[in-house]
């Protein structure tokens, strides 16, 4: 794992631009703490920061240092690549910087589809002069770029392209219904105007005639074959391969553990694959807050506490186990370096949460397991088995509750229509959709509606695991985003996956692993914090934002309007609009956190 900036430029010399070079590679020392490369060229400079993690079980991560080059007829072909490389063995083995420099010389721009693994990379070839810069298929690991007449600059995050005096961070106005629900962003989008990212599963090749995109990696729908029995059998096979694959081949491992189905079935399968490789043993983390015995309230997305289930897990597969407890102080404090970890608005309490869990599992190694995505691939939100959300003519999970963007002024709502932008992405998304010809409604419905959960909610759970680990130098793995498992049970009809209830498929196919407890557990979302404390301090920064002539953001609102919504949510009249038992208060987190983004960053409003 690592961090990786580059810089390719036409029009000018960026051999001397070395000082520049240096600070982009730097603003990634948190993701590479263990080691810094620089490679410069006339038209093309690159530069890695590297955490070493030892291997895979699919061969060796982190070795040489990068940039990696190799000479050809007098040319440089130069590579840096962040993540890991499941299959690396299969291709002739080596470092991840290795193997991505054989394939490309073997395969050029088809690179990508060989390679099994999550990871970001970027090639440039001095034969042809052109950059190569692609993803996983799932946007596991990012890649942010920005274009200019004549060259782009590329980073793993935003603050490497911000750390050059070429990039201004100046807000989109059309891009504000993406901050206020980040759920509704599409594939590549930021709010930073000309900030890009590669869209997960694409590569794009930059010449001096400008970019080529690709895509080189979609979901397709076909016929299931299978009967349940033989379907559980295969979900089983193909998860244990993954978690068999990305579990470290040598030193210490953690897991993600809430005593739920998916993080139970990784961490079960990991405790196996570990045992059987040399003995080792897998330690398991769960988070808690402070506040959870006085203040903690169920809602349908969180019924329970995670506590109490993780440690019966943790006690049934014999994993060594630890509870980090937060208190409202230590998200408070942890909030600003989550913002860091992002360049980009964030979630504040949610972020923070898993910014202090993954810091405590960093302290066993530099390598981590998530279940993370089940939910999204199997159906198992409660809104898949509500036919009046799944049937809505919207996003299913938004429900119709209010949204921060029904309450933008009318100057940035003729710049930024929030209905018609949702209408619009929802129509994009819809037809991406890989239909199967002739299949039943019920099950092309459900098709559908996986697909949308599968996009933007998807990728926030994603991007903020991502950020929050690496934030601390910790490498999280995700089997269940596993291609293979994924391209299989896309096409497992509706009536299999939910056999039995929420991700009955794959209950069906983990139940000899796991606990009665986990097995007949309700399903629970990643908790919050239950502090009427930390509510109050979002209610009472909102209300400063929207009455304050000082409010960098104030402007950008109906103020009126917006103020009687604040109200509403400090006399808790909200409640039942909220899908899920959504807290309001915590409704109030993207205005915040945008306001703090924006005086931090420096961001232009235009």
């Amino acid at each position: 794992m690592s961090g990786f900036v580059g810089w390719m430029d036409f029009r000018r010399d960026l051999g001397a631009q070395e000082d520049v070079l240096h600070a982009m590679a730097d603003t990634m020392q948190h993701r590479g703490p263990d080691a810094k490369g620089l490679w410069l060229s006339r038209h093309a400079a690159l530069g890695h920061r590297r955490l070493a993690v030892g291997d895979t079980a699919g061969g060796a991560a982190g070795g040489d240092a990068q940039p990696l080059t190799a000479e050809i007829g007098g040319e440089t072909v130069a590579v840096v690549h962040a993540g890991e490389i499941y299959n690396a063995a299969d291709l002739g083995g080596g470092s991840s910087e290795e193997v991505l420099l054989r394939s490309y010389l073997r395969w050029g721009d088809r690179l990508a589809e060989r390679l099994d693994g999550m990871g970001a990379f970027a090639v440039w070839d001095g034969r042809s002069r052109r950059l190569l810069l692609g993803r996983d298929r799932m946007g596991l690991k990012p890649l942010y770029y920005f274009a200019y007449p004549g060259g782009i600059l590329f980073a793993s995050e935003p603050k490497g392209i911000m750390a050059n005096p070429l990039f201004e961070a100046r807000l989109d106005p059309a891009a504000l219904p993406i901050v206020l629900q980040p759920r509704l962003t599409l594939p590549g989008e930021t709010p930073l105007a000309g900030l890009r990212e590669v869209p997960p599963g694409h590569v794009v090749i930059w010449s001096e005639d400008g970019p080529s995109p690709r895509r080189y990696w979609r979901l397709s729908s076909e016929p299931h074959r299978h009967s349940f029995e033989e379907t559980t059998r295969h979900v089983r096979e193909l998860l244990e391969d993954a978690v068999g694959r990305q579990v470290p081949a040598s030193g210490p491992c953690a897991a993600m553990l809430s005593g739920g189905v998916d993080s139970t079935s990784v961490a079960a399968l990991a405790v196996r694959a570990l045992a059987a490789r040399d003995g080792r043993s897998l330690d398991t983390f769960c988070v808690r807050f402070e506040s959870d015995s006085a203040h903690f309230s169920p809602t349908e997305l969180r019924p329970e506490v995670d506590a109490p289930y993780a440690a019966d897990a943790a006690e049934f597969m014999g994993s060594r186990h630890h509870t980090v407890t937060v208190g409202l102080r230590d998200l408070l404090d942890a909030v600003p370096a989550t913002r860091r970890a992002r360049d980009l608005p964030g979630w504040g309490q949610f972020d923070a949460s898993m910014y202090l869990l993954f810091r405590e599992m960093r302290e066993i190694g530099p390598v981590a397991m998530s279940g993370e995505a089940a939910d999204e691939i199997f159906g198992g939100y409660p809104y898949f088995f509500k036919p009046e959300l799944v049937n809505r003519d919207g996003f299913p999970w938004m429900g119709d509750g209010p949204r921060l963007a029904d309450y933008l002024s009318p100057e940035m709502r003729e710049m930024a229509d929030p209905v018609e932008d949702e209408r619009a992405r929802l129509s994009q998304l819809l037809s991406e959709v890989p239909r199967l010809p002739g299949e039943d409604p019920e099950n092309a419905r459900m098709r559908e509606v996986l697909h949308l959960g599968m996009s933007g909610p998807l990728a926030v759970v994603l991007d903020r695991k991502e950020r929050m680990s690496m934030a601390s130098g910790l490498e999280v793995r995700i089997p269940f985003c596993d291609h293979r498992l994924i391209e299989y049970v896309w096409n497992v009809p509706w009536s299999m996956k939910s056999r039995g209830g929420l991700k009955g498929l794959l209950k069906a196919a983990m139940a000899d692993v796991l606990p009665p407890g986990t097995l007949n557990r309700r399903k629970s979302a990643y908790p919050h914090v239950h502090n009427p404390e930390y509510d109050h301090a979002l209610i009472e920064e909102a209300t400063w934002i929207v009455s304050d002539e000082r409010s960098p953001i104030g402007r950008m609102f109906d103020r009126p309007r917006l103020a009687e919504f604040i109200r509403g949510i400090a006399a808790d009249r909200l409640r039942p609009d909220l899908p899920g038992g959504t807290s309001a208060p915590h409704m109030l987190i993207q205005l915040v956190e945008m306001r703090r983004w924006i005086e931090d960053y420096q961001v232009s409003l235009g």
